[in-house]
């Protein structure tokens, strides 16, 4: 009876040490699998510009303070490799944003960048604080599908341009440091 119970410990211990449900990812923090630069533009809708709008609020501020604290947008934004709204985008980022501050401007973004190019196919999750007075900010993938399927690493924002409420673009420093 001893010799099978060793038998089956010792089996059982090869099994979980070679069995992929219990394999341990590794990687450097300063080594992405991947890294891809691109530029979000958003052109938020003001009343009379439905054809150049790409995003619009669902609600307004509350009024508690004066950084619009509780508006909610709602956007469909292209994506470029390149600053200029006009290049063909890569990509699309579809989802919401919405400022949650009263003492200063930050916004809660989560989205889907939605690649149908040559380069790229497939889908990639973004959310995260965008705490838009820093100089960059980190904001985390959280997964995606095709060439992103199963992604995980940091989408590093760094504000481009803004022109007052109607307009703002960023550039995405996107980072992978798991990748399929």
């Amino acid at each position: 009876m001893r010799i099978s119970v060793v038998k089956y410990s010792i089996f059982f211990l090869v099994l979980v040490k070679f069995s992929p449900v219990f394999a341990t990812r590794t990687f450097k923090e300063n080594e992405p699998c991947k890294r891809v630069v691109l530029y979000y533009h958003d052109i938020l809708f003001g009343g009379n510009d439905t054809a150049n709008a790409t995003s619009a609020r669902a609600t307004n501020g509350t009024g508690l303070g004066k950084f619009v604290l509780g508006m909610l947008v709602v956007f469909d934004d292209p994506i470029t490799k390149d600053q200029h709204l006009h290049s063909t985008p890569v990509a699309r980022a579809q989802g919401f944003y919405f400022y949650d501050m009263k003492t200063t401007y930050n916004a809660w973004f989560t989205y889907t960048l939605v690649f149908n190019s040559t380069e790229y196919k497939g889908t990639m999750n973004i959310m995260g604080a965008d705490m838009m007075m820093e100089k960059t900010r980190d904001l985390s993938v959280v997964g995606g599908t095709g060439d992103f399927f199963m992604a995980r690493g940091i989408a590093t924002f760094q504000t481009d341009e803004v022109e007052g409420f109607k307009y703002f673009r960023l550039k995405m420093d996107i980072k992978l440091y798991e990748c399929s």
